[in-house]
C-alpha cells in the first residue's frame, strides 16, 4: 500500500519542487541562506545546524548543514568542523570559499554551488553543506555514513559453482561492484533520477563500442517519460520501460548478480541500476535468457547444455500437463493404451467433479499453498508447503473428491513450474489458458492454444530486437547459446540484432576466428 501511495501524484503543487525552492535563492547574508534552508525542512526535527567559528579570525563565520543519521560523524567533526576551527584563515583574502575547498577541508568530494535544489538534495541524502558568511555559494561535502546492508548471495539466485556476491540496496557500492568485473575505460556509467518527491538516482551502465546506439537512444527515451512521484525499486522502472506490456513474457532481464550483469553487458546489452534497489535491470532481454542461468558458464557446457534442456523441458511439461491430461481423459480415450485407460478411470469412477474442474480446484489449492509457504517465516514456510500438500493431497484422494492420478499431474506441474522462476506469470497464466482451451475442445484446442503462443512470441520486438531472432537461421553462430551452452572456443559471435559489433575480440583488438 505504501507503494502505491508513493507512486501517486499529487496535484496542485508544481512537480519538482522541495518547498519555496524554485523561487528561492542564495545571499550573501549567512543567517538569510540557513533560516531559507530551515524553513525548507520545517517540521523535521534530523536536520542539524552547525555554527562554527575560526579561532584565528573570529570575523569568519560558517555554518554546516546535515542530516542527523545520514552522515558518517567522524568526518564530520575530524575533517570538516576541526579544520574550520584550527586553520590560520585571513578573510580579507577575497576567495575564502575556494581557499576551504583547496586547502583546508578534507572531504574526498566537494562540489561549490548556488542551486538550492542541489543543497537540499545533498542534505538529504547524506552530504553536509557549508555556508560561509558574505558568500551567495555553498560548498557539499562528501560525508555519507548511512549503514546499508551487507554483500551477500541473493536468495532467489544461489549457484553451486561461481561468484556468491549478490547487489544491495547501495548504488554506489553496486557500481563499484561491476567496475571490479569490468576493468574498462569504455565502461560508461549515466546517471539519471527518478521520481519526483524521492528524487531517486539510477545510473544506465553499457560498454562503448557494443552497445546498439538505437537501442541506447529509446532506452533513454522512455526513462525520460517516467512521471511518477518515485521510484522505490526497480520493479517501478520495469513496468514502465517494457515493451508489450499486457504479455505474460518479461521483456526486461532482472537479477542481483554482479556476474550476470557483467556477461550481459559484454553482449551489447545496458544495464540499469537504481539505488535502494539490489535488481538490477538489462535490454534488450529475450525470450531465451528465461532458461539461461549463470551456473551453465561456470560449468562444462555438456552439463550446461543438459540443464538447459531440462529447464525448456519443464516450461513445455508445466503448461501443457494439466491440458494434455484433461484433453486425453475428456476427449480421446482412444489415444490412451487400454491398460492406462482401465486405471484411470477406476480412479476417477467416485470422483463428482469434470476433470477440468478437478484440475483448476487443485491447481489453485497449490498455489494458495506455495504463496501461503512465501510469506510465512522462512522455517514456518517450509514446513506448511510441505506438510500442507501432502496433507491436502491425501485427504483429498481419500474423500473421492479428487482423482490420485490429477493430483500426480498438479504435482508435477508445481515441481516443474520452480525450474524457471523468471517465468512465473508466465507458467500461471499460460497453463489456465491451455487447460480451458482443451476441456472445451480437446487437443485440438490445445494445438491451437500453442499456435496462438508461438505467434505471440514472434510478435513481440524488445527495443527494436525480435523476442526470438533464432528460430528461422541455421548458422550454428546465432544458435550456439540457445537450447545448448556451446563451448567457449565456438562462441565468436555477440547475440544478433542486440549489439553493432558482433565480433568478439582477442586482448591485442583482432577480431577472434
Amino acid at each position: 500500500m505504501s507503494g502505491s501511495k508513493g507512486a501517486r501524484k499529487e496535484r496542485g503543487k508544481p512537480r519538482g519542487e522541495i518547498g519555496d525552492v524554485a523561487h528561492a535563492v542564495l545571499t550573501e547574508s549567512l543567517e538569510q541562506n540557513v533560516t531559507q534552508i530551515q524553513e525548507m525542512f520545517h517540521n523535521n526535527e534530523t536536520l542539524v545546524t552547525r555554527w562554527i567559528e575560526n579561532l584565528s579570525d573570529h570575523d569568519i563565520r560558517c555554518c554546516i548543514l546535515y542530516t542527523d543519521g545520514m552522515v558518517d560523524n567522524v568526518v564530520v567533526n575530524e575533517n570538516i568542523v576541526r579544520p574550520l576551527q584550527k586553520a590560520v584563515l585571513k578573510k580579507s583574502r577575497g576567495n575564502l570559499l575556494g581557499l576551504l575547498e583547496s586547502s583546508v577541508l578534507q572531504a574526498n568530494d566537494i562540489k561549490r554551488t548556488d542551486s538550492l535544489d542541489d543543497i537540499t538534495q545533498a542534505i538529504v541524502y547524506g552530504d553536509s553543506v557549508l555556508f560561509a558568511d558574505g558568500y551567495a555559494e555553498a560548498l557539499i561535502l562528501n560525508s555519507k555514513g548511512f549503514r546499508i546492508r551487507g554483500i551477500s548471495e541473493p536468495e532467489s539466485e544461489k549457484v553451486l559453482e561461481g561468484p556468491r556476491e549478490g547487489f544491495t540496496e547501495s548504488l554506489l557500492v553496486n557500481l563499484s561492484m561491476l567496475r571490479r568485473r569490468v576493468r574498462t575505460q569504455d565502461l560508461k556509467m549515466e546517471y539519471k533520477t527518478f521520481g519526483t518527491r524521492t528524487k531517486t538516482k539510477g545510473c544506465i551502465c553499457y560498454i562503448d563500442g557494443i552497445v546498439k546506439q538505437s537501442i541506447l537512444d529509446e532506452l533513454n527515451r522512455r526513462l525520460d517519460l517516467f512521471d511518477l512521484d518515485g521510484a522505490l525499486d526497480a520493479s517501478y522502472i520495469h513496468e514502465l520501460i517494457q515493451d508489450s506490456p499486457h504479455s505474460p513474457f518479461p521483456t526486461v532481464g532482472r537479477t542481483e548478480r554482479p556476474d550476470v550483469v557483467t556477461g550481459k553487458l559484454l553482449e551489447g546489452r545496458i544495464a540499469i541500476f537504481l539505488d535502494g534497489s539490489p535488481v538490477i535491470l538489462t535490454v534488450p532481454f529475450l525470450f531465451i535468457e528465461n532458461f539461461q542461468s549463470g551456473e551453465d558458464y561456470y560449468q562444462d557446457f555438456y552439463y550446461g547444455t543438459f540443464s538447459r534442456l531440462l529447464r525448456i523441458l519443464g516450461f513445455f511439461i508445466t503448461i501443457a500437463l494439466p491440458a494434455i491430461y484433461t484433453a486425453l481423459v475428456t476427449f480421446h480415450h482412444e489415444m490412451l493404451p487400454n491398460a492406462m485407460l482401465i486405471s484411470l478411470q477406476t480412479a476417477r469412477h467416485s470422483v463428482p467433479f469434470p476433470t477440468i474442474v478437478e484440475a483448476v480446484g487443485m491447481i489453485m489449492i497449490f498455489q494458495i499453498v506455495a504463496e501461503t509457504g512465501i510469506r510465512m517465516p522462512t522455517g514456518i514456510g517450509q514446513a506448511l508447503s510441505i506438510v500442507g500438500a501432502l496433507v491436502i493431497g491425501q485427504a483429498a484422494v481419500e474423500a473421492k473428491i479428487v482423482s490420485a492420478p490429477m493430483v500426480i499431474i498438479v504435482a508435477l506441474t508445481g515441481i516443474t513450474g520452480l525450474t524457471i522462476p523468471k517465468l512465473k506469470t508466465a507458467n500461471i497464466s499460460l497453463r489456465f489458458f491451455l487447460l480451458f482451451l482443451s476441456g472445451l475442445f480437446g487437443l485440438y484446442g490445445f494445438m491451437l492454444g500453442l499456435l496462438m503462443i508461438v505467434v505471440h512470441l514472434l510478435s513481440i520486438q524488445c527495443f527494436g530486437v525480435s523476442y526470438m531472432p533464432y528460430v528461422t537461421t541455421h548458422d550454428f553462430q546465432k544458435i550456439k547459446d540457445i537450447a545448448i551452452r556451446a563451448p567457449w572456443w565456438k562462441m565468436i559471435r555477440r547475440p544478433r540484432g542486440v549489439t553493432d559489433n558482433q565480433i568478439r575480440t582477442t586482448s591485442d583488438g583482432k577480431p577472434k576466428v
